[in-house]
């Protein structure tokens, strides 16, 4: 079993409360769980305005697999209009 971990770093550049973030950030997971049917969840910054830390997981049998998947999501989120990708880091374990 192959564990793909990925922690990515976004900002949201037009969100002016908490309200406006978390209405962001439950699209963003929503949307990404359902098509990579991958474990997403907001692990960092709770209380930033703009910034947002997302911690991603997906299980594969082959570690080409993951690194593959979680790829396609970063190069994914970079496309994203809602929110900007700042960073992000993979690992696979």
């Amino acid at each position: 079993m192959i564990v793909g971990v990925m922690r990515v770093e976004l900002s949201i550049g037009e969100a002016s409360s908490l309200k406006d973030k978390r209405r962001v950030v439950k699209s963003i997971v929503d949307r990404f769980r359902a098509r990579y049917n991958i474990a997403i969840a907001e692990v960092d910054n709770q209380d930033s305005w703009q910034r947002v830390t997302l911690g991603l997981a997906c299980v594969s049998t082959d570690g080409r697999h993951a690194n593959e998947m979680l790829s396609c999501i970063a190069r994914d989120l970079e496309r994203d209009r809602e929110a900007t990708l700042l960073d992000y880091t993979v690992e696979i374990v």
